[in-house]
């Protein structure tokens, strides 16, 4: 049965993402992930409608994955669709194996899961944060909270982060141009604060998924810029490349340099990918 907000998203589902989500794009988009990718990172909106089914079927998915990368995930907003969701702490349920942090000693015990989840590898510190809470009916906005983002502060401090190139997870936009009334339906809510807890870095990577639209831009901080880019879903039929399946691809060079940022779309047959360039859409203050 499909009660409260799992009915306008059903309605959604049925009307508009049910007739452009493709299962064989999806299955695309990851075989060619895994043949490329050293790690892979999933920013949120896992399901639809935030079902055991759903959960289940994504579990064995990145099982399947996780046998070739390792994998990190970020809860989006239909992963969290009501607050039972929330409370039977099914995101973390599902999907705890791969949020296994490397400083635990900061992860907070939210609903969502252990966050922030911190992965060391190489030149990269990969710092997972959760955005996802259930909202009402016609709301998907997110926030991180301060408790979240005074962990965030501490893990950025710690040297084994300080000296690697941050590379941010979260699933709402940390940089959002709309007006505040826009931000508070759809946006980060806190997105101001998360932008003051980031201003100490030189350098960064912030990836975050939400708008399904693959776009880049540039925040400025105190110290330098961190770049900024939106993936769309792995699973869109949809005439716009910078929508349609496909995913991002970022090469990170042995002294933490950002040495490319590129999207691997799948073409209109859904049969080959094409290298596509990310749109800028400038710089954020």
């Amino acid at each position: 049965m499909l009660l409260n907000k799992r009915l306008t998203g059903y309605a959604n589902l049925v009307l508009r993402r049910g007739r452009v989500h493709r299962r064989e794009f999806l299955k695309a988009v990851l075989d060619k992930a895994l043949r490329s990718a050293d790690h892979l990172v999933v920013t949120g909106d896992i399901t639809n409608l935030a079902l055991d089914s759903e959960f289940d079927d994504a579990r064995q998915m990145l099982d399947a994955a996780a046998r070739s990368v390792e994998i990190t995930v970020v809860p989006g907003n239909h992963d969290i669709y009501l607050p039972s969701v929330f409370r039977e702490r099914r995101f973390p349920r599902f999907f705890g194996q791969f949020l296994q942090s490397d400083l635990p000693q900061f992860a907070l015990d939210l609903p969502t899961g252990p966050y922030p989840c911190v992965k060391l590898r190489g030149s990269v510190a990969i710092i997972a944060l959760s955005s996802g809470v259930p909202r009402p009916p016609f709301v998907s906005a997110g926030y991180v909270g301060k408790a979240q983002l005074a962990a965030l502060e501490l893990v950025l401090q710690h040297p084994e982060v300080a000296r690697r190139m941050p590379v941010v997870l979260i699933h709402h936009p940390p940089v959002d141009e709309r007006i505040r009334l826009v931000q508070l339906r759809d946006g980060l809510v806190d997105g101001p604060a998360l932008h003051r807890a980031l201003d100490p870095l030189a350098r960064g990577l912030v990836l975050f998924g939400h708008l399904h639209v693959r776009w880049r831009s540039r925040q400025l901080t105190r110290a330098g810029a961190l770049d900024v880019v939106c993936a769309s879903g792995a699973a869109l039929d949809h005439p716009d490349p910078a929508v349609r399946a496909g995913f991002n691809a970022y090469e990170i060079d042995e002294e933490g340099g950002l040495a490319g940022i590129e999207a691997q779309v799948l073409d209109a047959s859904g049969r080959a990918f094409q290298r596509t360039a990310i749109a800028e859409r400038g710089v954020s203050v």
